[in-house]
């Protein structure tokens, strides 16, 4: 039985086509989970206090009067 070229060619082809989409389709799951565990772990957000004083920081000085 002799081998067909066509076919080697096309199967070839094939192949390498395969591999680009399972490379694209890996990277992309790889972006998902990261996106995914960054959201799980980064700490959740607490509750705006927009009507409470404002504080000083430490090392702020006061101006003085006069």
């Amino acid at each position: 039985m002799m081998k067909n070229p066509w076919m080697s060619l096309w199967l070839s082809a094939a192949n390498t086509w395969a591999g680009a989409a399972r490379g694209f389709w890996t990277a992309e799951m790889h972006r998902q989970q990261k996106v995914i565990l960054n959201d799980m772990t980064k700490p959740k957000r607490q509750p705006a206090a927009k009507n409470l004083p404002r504080k000083a920081s430490a090392g702020a000085r006061r101006k003085s009067k006069g």
